[in-house]
């Protein structure tokens, strides 16, 4: 689904300069009086780390249509800010007041409060949600007031499994009902509490807080209902489960579909769930014996005859990025006679001229288009000769870089175990190869690279190819692959109808792969009829953009729009981070959480001038001096059109125009 074009990417990047910014100039704060909070009343049961994530990661401001911009303070006030159109002076007014949740030494610790959250439904209407399960539809009025319309609550049926019947939740979005305007549809999430076991399964079971699931609910609400004196059951349109709690959420007008990212893919309760994946232990891990083989032994008995074990048509091993398969030859065969045809989803190696079958036993490799277990990146894969001069044989060597980087292959072959078709050769062995590479292989392996790291140490180009000399001067004693690895977020896509419904094409291949997401659209800084993210592609930043269909039964398009050259290599450093944000092609904005005594930073790297650019602009600003930590971010316009970033710190409102 998310392939970059080559002619997007820029090897030829060196890095990022500094251009220095005048702070006085560019960065202004304002205290604030109403005040938000980053803690919520905890019970005595922990918070799961997937509710951790997700508090630390919630955004405390909401930007509306006409670059309006609330946030509730920890009185439970509803707060807009209004800038200033020459100056940029904010203005703080208080919009409404949410009843403040009432807590009793009876109330039911076990529930785990949300924070407050609101989206906005149209310029005028919102919805607010208290974070303890009640939901306010407000009205922005002329006078600079909010009007309240209604209150609702998420009753949840018993068919769903849960153990309580109401529970606090998280709004995510909202848009008004395609052909209706009295109402509209919103989005909320919340943790599954599930029916306890019983006695003797408690004592059986063990409380694992990491495993807890989340409920994603797809609820109408009626703009126009008679206000009631009570909060009014909100009408379930669809719902989700999943194990995480949603990072981004969009709705796709061309295809009437939801696009809901996450750590997890989100299912129907129809569904069944996905088994972990069981790792035994050492001791449990034990070899199965085939026919004829005796495990203490190192030969196997054909017919009262002994004979030595008959080794597999190949070797292999993989990483988190790559497969290495090592194929015996002759080390007669020239290279000439070796044929190999890579695909994205094929494999074909055929040897021209030589024995089919070698001494032995040994066939020599058959494989005609043969289908991988997983995609390959054909265009960065290749292969190597070993011919081992002074041995019987020598080791060709195909290294394949995964297509989905992190995702374990279980073997080499999509048929591998099962019986060849009539219509294959013979020697085509498709028997099933454990991931194991002798060792004596993995030494001819290394032995056959050590002289092409040797020369790229020295500065030399052994393959011919233009590689370049030595490491690139950017990684130059920087790279640490243990905090590389770690950098973005593993996501999951997964889409919704409208109505809850399927679409025919959520099941194509690719579709419930993971990415590594490193960056989402600030707030404010897009449509929101479009969609953008930046996924990590090895060091780089790769911009996608969602393409509009031409009907709602177009599977989706992701289109590779732009790169941010080793962004997610200037990412690994920034251990801080609170949010990661991009406008549009124009520039990343990694924000620090920052402290109470010190302010975070905020690193802007903008993107190239040129595709072929060596290098980009970085800045570097204080957002806060000892104003709190950082709880909200957002973009908005002035009155000539540019961009505005502003923050929202515990104790202070900062405002950076002119950084772009």
């Amino acid at each position: 689904m998310f392939q970059p074009v080559r002619n997007l990417l820029n090897p030829k990047f060196e890095g990022y300069k500094l251009n220095a910014l005048d702070q006085e100039n560019v960065v202004f704060r304002y205290p604030i009086e109403n005040k938000p909070k980053q803690t919520t009343i905890s019970g005595r049961s922990p918070l799961s780390f997937q509710e951790v994530q997700s508090r630390i990661k919630h955004n405390h401001l909401t930007i509306g249509p006409n670059g309006k911009v609330v946030y509730i303070d920890e009185e439970y006030k509803l707060i807009q800010v209004i800038l200033d159109e020459a100056t940029l002076t904010p203005s703080f007014h208080v919009l409404y007041e949410l009843p403040k949740p009432i807590q009793s030494p009876l109330t039911d610790d076990t529930l785990h409060p949300e924070y407050p959250s609101s989206v906005f439904v149209t310029p005028s209407i919102l919805l607010v949600s208290d974070g303890f399960g009640n939901l306010f539809v407000l009205e922005l009025e002329n006078d600079g007031q909010a009007r309240l319309m209604n209150t609702f609550e998420l009753s949840i049926p018993e068919s769903y499994g849960s153990s309580r019947s109401t529970v606090p939740f998280r709004i995510h979005h909202a848009l008004h009902k395609p052909k209706t305007s009295t109402s509209c549809v919103a989005i909320l999430s919340s943790r599954f509490y599930p029916v306890p076991p019983s006695n003797e399964e408690s004592k059986r079971k063990r409380i694992n807080i990491s495993n807890v699931e989340f409920d994603i609910w797809a609820v109408s609400i009626d703009l126009d209902s008679m206000a009631q004196d009570q909060s009014i059951p909100v009408d379930i349109a669809w719902h989700r489960r999943g194990g995480s709690v949603p990072t981004y959420v969009f709705y796709d007008e061309t295809r009437e579909t939801f696009v809901l990212f996450g750590g997890s893919n989100y299912r129907a309760l129809d569904t069944p769930q996905s088994p972990e994946e069981y790792q035994p232990t050492a001791d449990e891990i034990a070899p199965i014996p085939r026919a004829g083989e005796n495990l203490d032994s190192d030969t196997v008995a054909v017919d009262d005859t002994i004979l030595p074990p008959k080794p597999p048509p190949y070797s292999w091993t993989q990483t988190d990025d790559m497969v290495t398969i090592a194929f015996p030859l002759p080390s007669s065969t020239p290279k000439s006679a070796i044929k190999v045809a890579l695909s994205p989803t094929s494999l074909t190696v055929l040897i021209y001229g030589g024995q089919d079958i070698l001494s032995g036993g040994i066939p020599l490799p058959k494989y005609s288009s043969k289908s991988l277990w997983d995609g390959i990146k054909s265009s960065s894969s290749l292969w190597t000769w070993d011919k081992e001069a002074e041995h019987t044989f020598g080791l060709l060597t195909l290294h394949l870089e995964k297509q989905h980087e992190g995702t374990r292959w279980s073997q080499v072959f999509a048929s591998a175990g099962t019986k060849p078709s009539s219509s294959l050769s013979p020697n085509d062995d498709d028997v099933e190869v454990p991931e194991t590479l002798d060792p004596s292989e993995l030494h001819a392996i290394r032995e056959a690279l050590e002289k092409y790291t040797i020369a790229l140490q020295k500065g030399e180009d052994p393959s011919g190819l233009g590689l370049g000399h030595g490491v690139p001067s950017l990684g130059e004693g920087e790279m640490d692959e243990s905090i590389d690895s770690t950098i973005g977020d593993v996501t999951y896509v997964s889409w919704v109808g409208l109505n809850g419904d399927v679409p025919l094409w959520s099941n194509s291949p690719g579709l419930d792969t993971p990415i590594n997401v490193l960056s989402t659209p600030l707030p404010g800084s897009s449509s929101p009829t479009s969609l953008s993210v930046i996924l990590k592609n090895t060091l780089d930043g790769v911009v996608f953009s969602l393409q509009p269909a031409s009907n709602f039964a177009d599977p989706p398009n992701w289109s590779h729009t732009s790169t941010f050259s080793v962004l997610s290599f200037v990412l690994a450093s920034k251990r801080d981070t609170r949010f990661v944000h991009h406008i549009g092609t124009k520039a990343v904005l990694a924000f620090e959480s920052g402290a109470r005594d010190l302010g975070g930073n905020v690193y802007i790297y903008r993107n190239t001038a040129k595709a072929n650019d060596k290098s980009a602009q970085q800045a570097v600003l204080k957002i806060g001096k000892g104003g709190g930590s950082l709880l909200g971010v957002g973009m908005l316009r002035n009155g000539k059109g540019g961009e505005v970033i502003v923050c929202l710190c515990e104790e202070e409102w900062v405002v950076m125009s002119n950084v772009l």
